[in-house]
């Protein structure tokens, strides 16, 4: 029987008869594929096997009798077709009809064939069991391939018929709704399948599957949204499904990076989305097509962060050389977000619905990634060269880190906390360390300043606050709950950051370990404060290593107890000069009365030796050096509220004495002097109520011969400091003439001085001296420019005379901070304070706090002790100096607000109120009456 006969009688067959010819025709039918010449007829025998003899096979015998057989000739069809029309599609125009009617033909004919595998996936999913995967294996194979053939042609349509898409156009969408349904179909059809686990075949044979369905994925991701996402709910599904079986063959990396990207992908399209969305203002609205696609990209964006938080969960185990990925990916997406510098500006009711979507899953994506030893490498990795946009990025990941560390476990604590312990482990930094580092090289951020949440508080609507704030919060949050073990470490990082240049990053380090002493027990606060002491005596010169240990000193102090302050002089006393550096840098109203007492007779008893030395010595230059190594004791004890009448008097003589010994004709000449002359300025700008007006005026004399020249800033500035406490002082008659006069010139001196910064200092302490001063004529006599007379007028009305663009301001502070960064570099290259860190470590073996002073590893930190309180006396002066000085202002504006002697008309309310405060004086003066 000729072929055309068979195909002919098979077609008036009926089921019955279908079924009983099975096994006698299948086989020639299946053969018969090889002699036909056009596609239309193999189809048309496809078709015929699959509508009338498929549905009589059995599951068991489909393979061997069916698929194997017959879909290799499936695919040798579509192959074949979709090869025509890569050749005949270059000739395609409305022209050529022909050829237009060939090419739809073909793409009619794909169709088919779709239509033949989606026959075979429909009968295998109607089976009541489910089937075994070596009883279909060639069908998922042949499917994946035809599907990523469709989806690619459909893909590539426009530049495969150009211009002349519109010919096919409809044929081409029902390609792919063929294709659609088709692969929904193999999805339902891979879940009903089974895998025997010990058949090694099979399971090369789901891995296979799971990763031609990745393929599909990239290919499809701009296609359709929808069929997108059910593709990757597949791969995921199917991978937990046997995750026993194929966790150890699957392409991690491949899958977790596509993950990564299509999340990216989304965000990306979200963003310009609702960029397009801002510029097209408020007629967009919710029902509009823009809104309704930016909904649809950010619900993309929502599944794909939760799937990939999915995957990691599951095969965590598997991904640590992959977490680098990870990582970057937690950058780029807080990067997109404010308080990021460059997010984009969308309107906010849409980056709050993208952040919920996006933002939000990053918690939870981080708490999975938080015990895999990869992440942490890839996240503490020492010297990492991030871009600018990610530096604030890497400081958020390291403080969210920080939170979650405390419910943790141990040895997820030790891996973050620690940094590497031996030689072969992969680099990373101790976690307190890296926030430190990051924070500092967030300089562009902490200058702007961008601003982070702050901690929720009961009863209040959660605030924002500085970086530094967030950053210091969190920190001290986590060494509340740091096990002990863990603090040598702590102090060792806390050391090496007050030791290092940037001093931002040093206060921040300033405040945590003020919080660790406050929040640990006094027996801690005194050895850190001894060893601080210690430090602050090696620190040569005024560097940054001085200035940041004596700050962190001079907080200390007040942290201890009275028995400890005293301690604290009996090791190192006031009177001894090698314990200088340590007294310059305490606050004498720090301690106790009785540590204060001792420490105010120390230091005055070596000033004064060391006055008397000089004095014998016959004031010569050359021994001035030892008088400028006392000095800071005299300002030290001065700058004490409650400093003791003798103390006070005594410094009084000193400053006098060294008042007189200044010749203004050598501060220029002599750096020795100019030292001198800035103590002295600093010692004097307090006690300048008790100065006498002969003395001010050959201080004002040295000053305006170094003036003059060319002055230090250093000396500049503690000379506007004094200059400001001028204000304080009425001068007599008889001395005005000498010291206004010069008063006056050394304020138009300064106010004209170039550098930005002495210029801003004279500003403010020319209007402290302009708001309390008695002396009217030397604010217009100082003012002898009109350059100088604007800046003053602009600096008080707070005028801002150039108007810097959001942008252009961005650039510049980016490129003040790499000048910052280069300088910084600079310095650390010159002394490296990581080597004193080393050598005084708390953790060393000589170690000066011995660990069963801290808190015990089963104990709980001691109650918060009691702060020291102002006393009755500084609370008196600080009031009554505040109703002085506004006193004084009032009379300044009576007598002429604008510097002239014109007075200005006083409000008709104005003397009934100054008649209240007349009587609410007489009331405080008759309550502290002794005979009241």
């Amino acid at each position: 029987m000729s072929q055309a006969s068979l195909l002919e009688d098979v077609l008036q067959w009926s089921q019955d008869t279908c079924r009983k010819e099975l096994k006698s025709v299948l086989p020639k039918l299946i053969s018969m594929n090889h002699s036909f010449e056009s596609w239309e007829e193999h189809i048309r025998v496809l078709k015929i096997i699959t509508d009338m003899f498929l549905p009589h096979i059995d599951l068991s015998e489909l393979e061997d009798e069916c698929f194997s057989k017959l879909l290799p000739k499936v695919v040798k069809v579509f192959d074949g077709l979709m090869e025509e029309i890569a050749n005949q599609v270059g000739g395609l125009s409305s022209q050529n009809t022909g050829l237009q009617l060939l090419l739809r033909n073909a793409l009619q004919e794909t169709v088919q064939v779709l239509g033949v595998l989606s026959a075979c996936v429909r009968h295998v999913c109607s089976s009541a069991e489910a089937p075994a995967l070596n009883a279909i294996r060639s069908l998922p194979f042949c499917v994946l391939k035809v599907l990523t053939d469709t989806f690619q042609h459909c893909k590539d349509s426009e530049v495969v018929y150009c211009g002349r898409l519109s010919l096919v156009a409809d044929l081409l969408q029902a390609l792919f709704k063929e294709a659609y349904s088709l692969q929904k179909g193999l999805m339902e059809l891979l879940d009903r399948v089974s895998v025997e686990t010990s058949a090694s075949e099979e399971v090369s044979d789901i891995v296979t599957v799971i990763h031609n369905l990745m393929d599909i994925c990239s290919v499809i991701s701009n296609l359709d949204i929808a069929l997108h996402a059910n593709t990757w709910k597949c791969i995921i599904k199917q991978s937990v499904k046997h995750q026993s079986l194929v966790e150890d063959r699957l392409r991690h990396g491949d899958i977790s990076s596509r993950l990564c990207d299509d999340l990216q992908v989304s965000l990306h399209s979200c963003l310009e989305l609702g960029e397009q969305i801002r510029q097209a203002g408020p007629q967009v609205t919710s029902q509009s097509p823009e809104y309704k696609l930016f909904q649809k990209n950010t619900k993309m964006c929502r599944f794909f962060a939760n799937t990939l938080i999915h995957y990691i969960k599951e095969f965590k185990s598997f991904l640590t050389k992959f977490c680098g990925q990870f990582h970057q990916l937690y950058l780029s997406v807080l990067s997109k977000f404010p308080p990021s510098l460059c997010a984009p500006a969308l309107p906010p009711p849409l980056s709050e619905e993208l952040a919920v979507a996006v933002v939000v899953p990053m918690d939870a994506l981080l708490l999975q990634l938080l015990p895999i030893r990869g992440y942490a490498e890839a996240v503490l990795q020492p010297d990492q060269q991030l871009t600018a946009e990610a530096e604030l990025p890497q400081c958020v990941l390291l403080v969210n880190v920080l939170s979650h560390l405390p419910s943790q476990p141990e040895e997820a604590l030790q891996l973050w906390y620690s940094g590497s312990e031996f030689p072969e482990d992969t680099p990373r930094l101790p976690l307190f360390l890296a926030v430190f580092q990051s924070f500092q090289r967030c300089s562009t951020e902490r200058r702007v300043p961008v601003l982070l949440p702050g901690v929720m508080l009961k009863g209040q609507a959660q605030g924002r606050v500085s970086l530094h704030q967030h950053v210091c919060v969190h920190l001290c949050a986590c060494v509340a709950a740091l096990p002990p073990a863990h603090f040598p470490l702590l102090e060792r990082c806390l050391l090496a950051t007050v030791l290092q240049t940037d001093t931002q990053t040093a206060l921040l380090a300033v405040d945590v370990w003020c919080f660790l002493a406050r929040y640990g027990t006094a027996e801690m606060c005194l050895h850190h404060v001894l060893l601080l002491a210690d430090l602050v005596k090696l620190c040569p010169g005024e560097g940054h290593h001085m200035a940041h240990l004596g700050l962190l000193l001079r907080r200390m102090v007040f942290l201890m107890t009275a028995s400890h302050q005293l301690e604290l002089v009996q090791r190192h006393p006031a009177s001894c000069p090698e314990n200088q550096p340590v007294w310059r840098h305490v606050l004498l109203r720090a301690l106790s009365p009785e540590a204060r007492q001792r420490a105010e007779e120390g230091l005055l008893a070596l000033v004064l030796s060391a006055l008397a030395g000089w004095q014998q010595g016959g004031h010569r230059l050359a021994e001035l050096g030892t008088v400028n190594e006392a000095l800071p004791a005299l300002l030290a004890l001065v700058r004490c509220d409650s400093a003791g009448a003798e103390s006070v008097s005594s410094a009084l003589t000193v400053v006098t004495q060294l008042w007189a010994r200044m010749c203004p004709s050598q501060v220029h000449l002599h750096p020795v002097i100019q030292r001198t002359l800035r103590l002295l300025l600093s010692t004097s700008a307090i006690l300048v109520k008790n100065i006498d007006p002969q003395v001010v005026c050959q201080a004002l004399g040295c000053v305006g011969a170094l003036v003059s020249q060319t002055c230090p800033d250093d000396v500049a500035l503690a000379a506007l400091d004094f200059l400001a406490s001028l204000g304080m002082v009425f001068f007599p008659t008889d001395v005005q003439s000498q010291v206004l006069p010069r008063l006056s010139g050394v304020f138009g001196a300064l106010l004209a001085e170039g550098s930005w910064l002495l210029q801003h200092h004279a500003l403010e302490a020319f209007a402290h001296f302009a708001e309390i001063t008695n002396h009217e004529d030397v604010i217009s006599q100082s003012l002898n420019t009109e350059e100088t007379k604007t800046k003053v007028v602009n600096f008080l009305s707070k005028t801002i005379t150039t108007e810097e663009a959001g942008e252009t301001r961005l650039w510049r502070l980016r490129g003040e901070a790499a000048a910052v960064e280069q300088h910084r570099q600079r310095l650390e290259r010159l002394d490296s304070p990581e080597e004193v860190a080393a050598e005084t470590s708390p953790a060393a073996p000589d170690d000066r706090i011995a660990t069963d002073d801290r808190i015990a590893p089963d104990s709980q930190p001691c109650p918060k002790r009691a702060r020291l309180e102002p006393s009755a006396e500084q609370e008196y002066e600080r009031h009554v100096q505040g109703a002085e000085s506004s006193l004084r202002a009032l009379l300044a504006l009576a007598h002429g607000g604008d510097g002239t002697s014109v007075s200005i008309l006083p409000p008709p309310w104005l003397s009934h109120r100054l008649q209240e405060l007349q009587t609410l004086i007489t009331r405080i003066s008759m309550i502290h009456t002794p005979d009241s």
